[in-house]
């Protein structure tokens, strides 16, 4: 299984106040080659620097993001000095950056970990003990970054390698089947306290006979709690997935957040966000599916949410699961939201604990505008927030 990595960083979260997140569901267009990569590169990039345009600009409550979730797979590795580039001028300290890029062999990505080895020695060490036990320069690697802009300005470059892989990405001949990342990183913001996550949708679901990739978060988190009184605060899931309702998602998130047969302390509080590509996505060589988009988050139980169904969003428990979920639709779209602050129902404190600020939409220009708020809420007056919690 992965190893677990505590990393620390600077981020200075406004106290007691819910944090925000942006998830970009945006579409990929990928042709398969050792690995997978964007079909139209300039397309693909236009459409990921017109969100971080976005976010620099930081019109309305976008001043406010603390999270931008972008889709695994996305990002050509061509345009990657440009992102940085956007990120270190444009964005606000105190922002967390997650994009998953497009495939590289495992040659190249050592060299990116080589060129940002101030934040991941311990993953250096960890690939080359591959790379000395065998011939696996050449497999190639779904990766994904981090990018923590500190509230001194700094920024922080993270990279994890996808553990697992899905039916496209695994093969007989070994030269072309994905490389097994071997490390997560749990990042320990200071002096805010809040601990968070990001994997690659399929290490959500891993497992062998002897453990599996959520049962070492799990331990891992629990420990935190048992040590420090901290638990895991948030679990980002990049995905480009075409079953993202499948059963064994609902198991995982079972055993997550059920403590049918144990207390999990570490993780009882949890929010997990899952963001997806768009219903657009198109991955060549493989068999198509209509199954993606529909991003979400997941929440305990205790919160109980309202049920709520709608063109843009539906709240449901994931067919019977110990949950609340917030489901979006499948389209190309903006999500924003809040992260719920970690406590159960109370009237004493704040009486919705997860409210959608904005869903945005392409605009005909090619930037994007707000989806105007009766598409989602039923109602004709302009409100850009809507509550999803019974009073």
């Amino acid at each position: 299984m992965p190893m677990v990595i505590d990393k620390k960083v600077q981020l200075s979260f406004p106290l007691g106040h819910h944090l925000h997140c942006l998830i970009a569901q945006l579409p990929n267009h990928l042709h398969r080659e050792a690995g997978f990569h964007p079909v139209e590169q300039e397309t693909q990039w236009e459409a990921i620097k017109s969100v971080l345009d976005l976010v620099a600009a930081g019109e309305g409550n976008l001043k406010k993001l603390h999270f931008l979730l972008f889709p695994e797979s996305c990002l050509p590795v061509n345009r990657l000095d440009e992102l940085l580039l956007v990120i270190e001028k444009g964005f606000r300290p105190n922002t967390v950056t997650m994009i998953g890029i497009e495939h590289v062999r495992l040659r190249e990505y050592r060299r990116f970990l080589e060129r940002f080895k101030a934040d991941n020695q311990e993953a250096i060490e960890l690939v080359d003990r591959d790379i000395d036990s065998g011939d696996v320069l050449e497999m190639p690697v779904n990766w994904c970054m981090v990018l923590v802009k500190e509230s001194d300005g700094g920024l922080r470059v993270f990279l994890e390698a996808k553990s697992h892989p899905f039916h496209g990405e695994e093969f007989i001949d070994k030269y072309h089947d994905l490389y097994r990342g071997r490390h997560f990183y749990l990042l320990r913001s200071r002096p805010s306290c809040f601990n968070f996550m990001a994997i690659i949708c399929l290490d959500y679901l891993y497992r062998d006979l002897y453990s599996s990739n959520i049962k070492q978060i799990i331990d891992h988190a629990n420990q935190l709690f048992f040590t420090t009184r901290q638990g895991l605060d948030t679990l980002f899931v990049i995905q480009c997935n075409p079953k993202p309702e499948h059963q064994a998602y609902r198991d995982v998130v079972c055993g997550f957040y059920g403590e049918y047969l144990e207390d999990l302390p570490g993780v009882r509080e949890t929010v997990t966000v899952f963001g997806n590509a768009s219903d657009e996505t198109t991955l060549e060589g493989t068999v198509q599916s209509q199954g993606f988009g529909h991003s979400y988050v997941v929440i305990n139980r205790n919160h109980r949410l309202e049920k709520v169904q709608s063109r843009e969003f539906a709240t449901d428990d994931f067919s019977g699961a110990p949950v609340c979920r917030l489901r979006f639709g499948s389209a190309t779209r903006l999500l924003y939201f809040n992260l719920p602050l970690h406590h159960e129902i109370d009237p004493r404190s704040s009486r919705v604990p997860l409210k959608v600020h904005t869903i945005m939409q392409r605009s005909s220009r090619g930037g994007w505008e707000k989806v105007p708020s009766s598409g989602y809420n039923g109602e004709d007056e302009a409100v850009t927030e809507s509550n999803v919690q019974k009073e």
